[in-house]
């Protein structure tokens, strides 16, 4: 759901490559938008059982708001273990003991103790510094070297886990938006963009629930395979061309089946192709009619965006066509989705806020009264019912048309 409206979003902004991470309480989960389209895995693994079936490539690790603080032989560990809904962060009151992301984040003030559900949830700030302080005693830490110790920690591995989907497949991550959500990831969005060098933070409307949103913007779906190995050298354009036109035959018959009508129904043909040699297929887009010169230029095209380098005159085999068919859905239009701006002044108040081990005086903002427009310079936090946006100082804060959050760093 955060992929697609990640590419619901890369339509209206005219940003194309976008990196959507999506941080809650117990997980991480991200995953690209390449030209204005989801990057789709051929297939996975679930649970160590291979699913051969194509899907939204999602990476996953164990860290969250709730991800807690351990030690181990007197080095500090935080997660994949999280303290959950039950018992929850100790500042929830509920019988937790172990200090977790959000604990450390309410102790540095970047998150207030009536931040959440705009004051109906109130947090224990002293809760969370009593754990903190007893673990940092253990390891010989003052609490705020700890705390923030706890989300340099946390920081560093999600921003491995997308190094994983982005430089470790080729990918350049300075050619991306970051695009943050969930209930905790504008909290550590610039943060992470930091690590990977990204020049420029998204916050979408309602962080909390841009899943949810993003699912009401997909399309029905139905991908179709066939087994096709075969050289390049002795395929013909005709033969191609029946065996998609066979395929999208009965592609849209199934969407037909469900409901969809005709003029709603479109296709996306794709190829999996290699170097007659290798074990590993890269996909690539068919995009205009079915010519062989052009889908074998775009493979060694698409070979040296995937790993860095191709070899235009190596033979070429198929090994799957590969046809998505798709029956678009009626919806709202996203501009209907931009409420009015609610009046009243958008700072409530202010905290002294530590960054990199120094306090600063930061105004709190109430998002929905931040008008299109808007330019705010950081440190700031913005505060929402779903989520939290923390912004540490030397970066700049413009509220788009669409009401986004859009975050450039100062260089």
């Amino acid at each position: 759901g955060g992929t697609i409206g990640g590419v619901a979003l890369s339509s209206t902004l005219e940003r194309p490559n976008l990196l959507c991470v999506d941080m809650g309480g117990t997980s991480f989960d991200l995953s690209l938008v390449v030209n204005g389209q989801p990057e789709i895995a051929s297939e996975t693994e679930l649970e160590g059982l291979p699913l051969l079936m194509p899907m939204v490539n999602i990476h996953t690790i164990g860290a969250g708001g709730g991800s807690v603080a351990w030690l181990e032989t007197g080095a500090v560990r935080v997660g994949p273990q999280s303290a959950g809904a039950v018992p929850g962060p100790v500042c929830y009151g509920n019988g937790g003991t172990q200090p977790t992301v959000t604990d450390a984040n309410l102790f540095l003030k970047r998150l207030g103790s009536e931040s959440l559900l705009s004051g109906r949830m109130t947090l224990s700030e002293r809760a969370a510094a009593d754990a903190i302080h007893n673990m940092a005693e253990e390891v010989g830490l003052s609490d705020l070297e700890f705390a923030e110790g706890m989300l340099s920690i946390t920081n560093a591995k999600m921003a491995d886990a997308m190094r994983t989907i982005t430089v470790e497949q080729g990918i350049d991550p300075r050619q991306f938006s970051l695009v943050a959500f969930g209930g905790a990831g504008p909290m550590h969005a610039v943060w992470l963009a930091r690590e990977l060098d990204i020049k420029e933070v998204i916050i979408p409307r309602f962080p909390g629930t841009f899943s949810a949103w993003g699912m009401l913007q997909t399309d029905v779906r139905q991908d179709i395979t066939k087994n096709f190995y075969f050289p390049m050298s002795d395929v013909q354009d005709a033969v191609l061309k029946k065996t998609f036109s066979e395929l999208e035959a009965e592609g849209l018959s199934g969407l037909q089946n469900e409901g969809v009508r005709v003029e709603n129904i479109y296709f996306v043909r794709t190829a999996d192709m290699r170097y007659i040699g290798q074990e590993y297929a890269v996909n690539v887009e068919i995009v205009s009619g079915v010519q062989l010169a052009d889908i074998e230029t775009n493979f060694h095209r698409a070979h040296h965006t995937r790993y860095g380098h191709s070899t235009p005159n190596a033979p070429v085999e198929f090994v799957n066509l590969r046809l998505a068919a798709l029956g678009r859905l009626e919806r709202r239009p996203n501009e209907e989705l931009v409420e009015d701006d609610k009046s009243g002044n958008p700072v409530i108040g202010t905290r002294e806020t530590i960054f990199d081990g120094e306090p600063h005086q930061t105004n709190i903002y109430i998002r929905d009264r931040l008008t299109t427009g808007t330019n705010l310079t950081g440190p700031a936090v913005i505060e929402e019912d779903s989520a939290t946006t923390v912004v540490p100082p030397g970066y700049q804060i413009q509220i788009d048309n669409r009401r986004n959050i859009v975050v450039a760093s100062g260089d």
